[in-house]
C-alpha cells in the first residue's frame, strides 16, 4: 500500500479530485475484458503530459507500479494491476490537437475514442481505417498500446500502419518525440513502431500523429451462408486468388450465429455451419464488379445463399450480427476465453478444423469468428471460471491451439497482445533467444519495472 504521505503528495501534483482511494472507486479499476480482476492501490486521472512526469519520477523515486490504462476493453489483461500500484487513467486526456487535410494527418491526445476520431475526420472526406470491435468505447492510446486491428486490417492494415509519431513520457519521466508529419523516415532505429504495441511498458503514451487517408467513394456489403465450414474458410482463399481485396472477409460459425440469433433475433440461418460477411470498397464501378465476382465464386464453392445489402438499412442489419458477437457468446456460459491467433490465409481450413478437433477432445464450448481475410481467428472458449475441473481443460485447450497456430506458421495474437492472458506461452513464438532480447529492451528502458509490471513476461 501507498503511504498517506505519498498519497498527498500525488494528490498535490493532480488536485484532490483526480486521486481517487476508496476500495469502490479501485474496484472500478481492477478488470478489464478478461476474466481476471486485480486491485489497485489508487487511480489518479492526468490532465497533462507534466503531471504524468512528476507521476513517474515519483514513481520512480519510491519504486511503486504504475499501469497506463485506456477504457479497459482490452483482452489480453493488459491494464489489469497485478502487482497494485497506480493505475493511470488517460481518459480526461481526450483532445483532437489537429486535423490537418493537406497532410492527411491528425495528431490527438490518448484518451480520445476511436469512433468519434473517426466521425471528425470523415467529415472532411478522410478516413481513419482501424477499427477494432470496441471502436465506440477504447481510446487511440489503448489502440496504439496494443496495436489493434479489426475487420479493416484485412485490405488497410492495423494500428501501427497509422501512426507516423508519438511524444512519450518515458519510465524515468523524460520527454521522447518519436517520427513526426513525414510519410517517410529511416533516421536510426524505428522508435515509434519499438512503442507502438508495447503494452504499456515501456512509455506512457501522451500525444499520437495519425496518417489518414481519402475516404472511400463507396462500399457493398455482402453476407454469404455456407452447409459447411470448410467450404466457408476455402472461399477465404480463392478469393484472394482473383486478385479481389475486400475491406473486411469476416467468418461466423453454427456456434457464434446461435448465440447472436438468440440474442438479437436478426434471422440468421441456424442450420448452416457457417456465414461470411464481405465488404467491398472504392470506385463504384468497381465496388459492384467485385461484389458480384465475390458471389458468383462464393455459389462456385459451395455457397447456399448470398445476400447484398440493397441499403443502409440491410448493410447494418449484416454488421449488427457481427459486432453482436461478443456479447451473445457468453449466453453459453459465465466465462469467456477470448483467443486471437493467426495463421497464414491458405491455412485457415486447416486451423478451423484443428480447432474443432481440440474443442470435441475437451469437451469445451468453442465459438470460432474473426477476419478471416488476414488469418486472424478468434476462438471463444466459453466456461464457468468457477469450476475448476473444466478450467483444467480450458488451460490444456488453450495450450494446444496456440501450439497448432505457431505450427501452421501462425502468431499467438494477431491484435489483442500479450498481456498477462498469453505470457505463459510467449516463448512458443519468440524462442528463448527473441525472448531475451525483448526482455533486454524492457530492463535498458524502465530498469525499475515501474511500468506495468507482469505484462509480455508473465510475473517478471
Amino acid at each position: 500500500m501507498l503511504s498517506s504521505s505519498l498519497i498527498n503528495e500525488i494528490q498535490k501534483i493532480l488536485g484532490k479530485e483526480n486521486v481517487f482511494t476508496t476500495l469502490e472507486e479501485r474496484l472500478c479499476y481492477g478488470y478489464d475484458s478478461t476474466p481476471e480482476a486485480f486491485l489497485p492501490d489508487l487511480v489518479i486521472r492526468p490532465t497533462c503530459t507534466e503531471q504524468i512526469q512528476k507521476i513517474l519520477k515519483l514513481a520512480n523515486l519510491h519504486l511503486f507500479p504504475v499501469i497506463p490504462r485506456g477504457a479497459g476493453t482490452g483482452l489480453s489483461g493488459g491494464s489489469l494491476p497485478v502487482k497494485g500500484g497506480v493505475i493511470l487513467d488517460l481518459n480526461r486526456m481526450d483532445r483532437i490537437l489537429e486535423i490537418d487535410e493537406e497532410n492527411l494527418v491528425a495528431t490527438v491526445e490518448p484518451g480520445v475514442i476511436t469512433a468519434h476520431l473517426q466521425e471528425e475526420v470523415e467529415k472532411r472526406g478522410l478516413f481513419y481505417p482501424p477499427d477494432p470491435a470496441s471502436l465506440k468505447t477504447s481510446t487511440i492510446g489503448g489502440n496504439v498500446a496494443e496495436c489493434a486491428g479489426g475487420p479493416r486490417a484485412f485490405k488497410y492494415g492495423v494500428t501501427r500502419d497509422y501512426v507516423l509519431g508519438l511524444e512519450i513520457v518515458t519510465p524515468k519521466g523524460e520527454i521522447l518525440q518519436t517520427g513526426g508529419k513525414t510519410v517517410k523516415s529511416v533516421t536510426g532505429y524505428d522508435l515509434t513502431r519499438l512503442y507502438t504495441g508495447s503494452e504499456g511498458t515501456l512509455g506512457i503514451i501522451t500525444k499520437i500523429i495519425l496518417r489518414l487517408i481519402p475516404k472511400p467513394e463507396a462500399k457493398k456489403t455482402m453476407m454469404i451462408v455456407y452447409e459447411r465450414l470448410d467450404d466457408a474458410a476455402k472461399t477465404v482463399t480463392l478469393i484472394i486468388k482473383q486478385g479481389i481485396i475486400p475491406v473486411t472477409l469476416e467468418l461466423m460459425d453454427d456456434i457464434t450465429m446461435r448465440c447472436v440469433e438468440n440474442y438479437l433475433q436478426l434471422g440468421l440461418p441456424l442450420d448452416a455451419e457457417a456465414v461470411l460477411i464481405i465488404e467491398v470498397d472504392g470506385p463504384i464501378d468497381l465496388v459492384e464488379k467485385q461484389i458480384n465476382q465475390v458471389g458468383e465464386l462464393s455459389r462456385a464453392n459451395g455457397a447456399r445463399e448470398v445476400k447484398i445489402a440493397k441499403n443502409e438499412k440491410e448493410r447494418e442489419e449484416i454488421w449488427a450480427a457481427r459486432r453482436a458477437v461478443s456479447a451473445a457468446v457468453v449466453q453459453i456460459k459465465p466465462t469467456k476465453i477470448s483467443e486471437d491467433i493467426a495463421v497464414p490465409r491458405s491455412q485457415i481450413p486447416v486451423m478451423v478444423r484443428r480447432l474443432k478437433e481440440i474443442a470435441f477432445r475437451y469437451q469445451l464450448n468453442l465459438a470460432i469468428f474473426g477476419h478471416a481475410g488476414d488469418g486472424n481467428l478468434h476462438p471463444n472458449i466459453l466456461c464457468d471460471k468457477n469450476d475448476s475441473e473444466e478450467m483444467e481443460r480450458v488451460e490444456k485447450a488453450i495450450g494446444e491451439l496456440f501450439q497448432a497456430a505457431v505450427e501452421l506458421g501462425g502468431t499467438l495474437s494477431g491484435e489483442h497482445g500479450i498481456g498477462t492472458m498469453k505470457a505463459p506461452y510467449l516463448k512458443l513464438e519468440t524462442g528463448e533467444v527473441g525472448f531475451e532480447v525483448m526482455r533486454a529492451i524492457k530492463k535498458a528502458l524502465d530498469p525499475n519495472n515501474i511500468l506495468n509490471p507482469g505484462k509480455i513476461f508473465g510475473s517478471g
